[in-house]
């Protein structure tokens, strides 16, 4: 990966951005994308879409969400300790001693995340896992009052986990999830930008997508952008690490390539051009089966407007929801190229209707 595109990456990362306070991190993206991009925009839901020959047909949408899991405060008690919900899904195991980042709203407010010491644990209760109720936020207030002159009800903070990178090309964050793809949405339409295809194609960053029961952003970018066919990129579980079962699982590693997906929310005839795409560009990819619900940005995009043909291509990530997600750099480039090619081998004349 070159050294403007890790650039880019790693200030994306670090960037807070939980589901529903994406702002920060979305502006980054399209600060990006001004650079090549024909036209760039934003919608009330918080999405950022960037085009490359917004006039051809016909139309493709590239989507990656751009948000992360998060915590928020709830609660401020008189003592001027934070007591918080959480923003999307955690293993509440994983928060305890870690350092938070409140995006309040006259800057950062650093925290440290709060439990009872062991030594105050009755012995019975030690073993037992931790729960949110268990837990708390501690910015080192003295009082009630001390606290809410920094922060309020309702602010965001994401733990204060920033990118960390590897000698081996791999790199730690505890955004991965999914703002890579996001990223990848956006080096496909770099790829593209300098040559472009036939067809329009329009890279979305959406919001919302850790909570999105209702289908996010991306039900309502696909809805508004009404594309041909859609990619959606996102990451998955890597299987390549002790204690875990391939057989039920898959078998994906770190530096495998992309991972395509069969069934469920994806179209046939899109998996098929996926496959060949990668077969002629000699991309390493690996084959995951989707039987049902995929929990990804296609479920809502396939099923938008009247319908969308939509694909979904994944990285292997290790240590999802947690501080430290795990992923290559070659496999997000491989992603990366995987799309481009595909948005170039979509023609007026490509079928997308299962035959």
């Amino acid at each position: 990966m070159n050294d403007k595109s890790l650039a880019f990456l790693e200030k994306l990362l670090d960037t807070p951005g939980p589901s529903g306070f994406e702002t920060a991190a979305a502006r980054i993206w399209r600060s990006e994308a001004e650079g090549f991009a024909q036209e760039v925009s934003a919608d009330v839901k918080g999405n950022s879409q960037a085009a490359i020959n917004p006039g051809g047909s016909p139309r493709v949408m590239l989507a990656g969400h751009i948000d992360e899991i998060g915590l928020m405060i709830v609660h401020i008690d008189d003592d001027g300790f934070l007591f918080f919900s959480t923003i999307g899904g955690w293993d509440s195991q994983v928060l305890v001693g870690q350092r938070v980042i409140i995006a309040a709203g006259d800057g950062p407010v650093t925290g440290v995340i709060g439990k009872k010491a062991i030594h105050l644990i009755k012995k019975e209760d030690r073993d037992k896992a931790s729960k949110i109720t268990d837990l708390w936020i501690d910015i080192g207030a003295k009082s009630k009052t001390d606290a809410l002159s920094r922060v309020r009800v309702g602010d965001p903070a994401v733990l204060n986990a920033p990118m960390e990178k590897f000698p081996s090309g791999r790199i730690a964050s505890r955004s991965i999830d999914n703002r890579i793809g996001a990223f990848v949405v956006l080096e496909a339409l770099r790829l593209l930008a300098d040559d472009p295809p036939s067809a329009a194609v329009y890279a979305v960053a959406t919001a919302q997508e850790e909570i999105s029961w209702t289908g996010g952003g991306a039900r309502t970018s696909a809805t508004s952008l009404e594309p041909s066919v859609a990619l959606v990129v996102d990451v998955t579980h890597a299987t390549d690490h002790p204690d875990v079962e391939k057989k039920q699982f898959g078998d994906f590693k770190l530096g495998g390539g992309p991972v395509l997906s069969r069934g469920s929310a994806v179209n046939e005839a899109v998996f098929e051009l996926l496959v060949k795409t990668a077969e002629e560009e000699k991309i390493p990819h690996t084959i995951a089966a989707a039987p049902g619900y995929t929990g990804t940005d296609a479920d809502s995009i396939h099923t938008a407007h009247r319908g969308i043909a939509t694909g979904l291509v994944s990285v292997a990530n290790r240590y999802m929801h947690s501080p430290n997600e795990m992923v290559d750099l070659e496999d997000l480039e491989n992603a990366a190229k995987l799309m481009a090619g595909f948005a170039r081998r979509v023609t007026a004349e490509t079928d997308f209707v299962p035959q």
